[in-house]
């Protein structure tokens, strides 16, 4: 008997190379409209597990990107900012023919989700998810959050240098707040992730959050947006994502009583149905529900 042989695989990317000798993981997984998601600073697009499983069993093509220095991607010496990571997601979405995706950034990711938008006129992406944002210039204008912020990112440099589980400790410590699920069952899976990160990456980052600037970005943000944002959020605190929400037009602002940082594993069901139910906004319904305070 002649056996035929069959493909396991769709043939889709698990890695891209933006540039000579750096290649970028990624998970591809589902079919349907498109959503990416980019993750926040040390972690990579592991985090988004609970994400990908959700969307892909309800229609949807998820795809996560797990930038430069961090997860499986490649860890370059050389510059890490927000144009670089921008230039980075263009390539992929380039190279994966995404068109009209939902483009979903958390913390310092959603800083590098609004700089594509502007820097790419939102190429390939309709609609813009802000979540846990860390966008640096809104702490510069409000005195005694900036000082707050800046301090908790000298620290967090200084143990990057210096010792690395304690940074790892104090950094889990700020995304979960007071949630005890994410103390005791996710904590351990955030060191796995954090493990995965280059250091020099990591205070590359840390360096950016300190001295970046937006403003003009998100004035020149013409995408249908959201704003996520935990109450409790001790990283990034809950008023800036107020201001974040007055300065972006057109956007819906869905407040998670419960969460601090980590609002995507904190509030996950509610997370993941808004998520859902932005997706399906059509973009004139977007602008009727364009002042909606969720």
């Amino acid at each position: 008997m002649k056996y035929e042989y069959t493909r396991a695989a769709f043939g889709r990317h698990s890695f891209i190379e933006v540039e000579k000798n750096v290649k970028l993981h990624i998970s591809d997984l589902g079919k349907g409209e498109p959503i990416v998601f980019i993750h926040g600073l040390p972690f990579n697009n592991t985090m988004f597990e609970y994400q990908h499983q959700f969307f892909v069993k309800t229609g949807y093509r998820v795809i996560s990107i797990s930038l430069r220095g961090f997860g499986f991607s490649d860890k370059p010496y050389g510059k890490y900012n927000y144009n670089v990571f921008a230039d980075d997601i263009k390539i992929i979405l380039e190279t994966l023919e995404v068109d009209n995706a939902m483009l979903v950034g958390f913390s310092t990711g959603a800083a590098a989700a609004i700089r594509y938008a502007s820097r790419y006129n939102g190429a390939h992406i309709n609609k813009l998810v802000l979540c846990s944002a860390a966008v640096p210039f809104l702490a510069e204008k409000y005195e005694p959050m900036s000082i707050a912020l800046n301090q908790n990112i000298e620290e967090l440099i200084r143990l990057i240098n210096s010792d690395h589980p304690a940074f790892f400790k104090k950094f889990a410590g700020l995304c979960a707040g007071n949630n005890q699920f994410v103390l005791s069952n996710i904590i351990p899976w955030f060191d796995n992730i954090y493990t995965q990160a280059s250091p020099y990456a990591i205070e590359q980052g840390l360096l950016l959050l300190r001295d970046a600037a937006l403003y003009t970005d998100l004035k020149e943000t013409t995408l249908p947006a959201a704003i996520f944002h935990g109450k409790k959020d001790e990283v990034f605190p809950f008023d800036l994502a107020e201001r974040l929400y007055d300065l972006i037009p057109h956007a819906w602002f869905v407040p998670f009583e419960n969460s601090g940082h980590a609002l995507f594993l904190e509030e996950m069901e509610k997370f993941n149905l808004s998520l859902m139910k932005f997706m399906r906004l059509g973009i004139a319904k977007q602008a009727a529900a364009a002042s909606l305070y969720y």
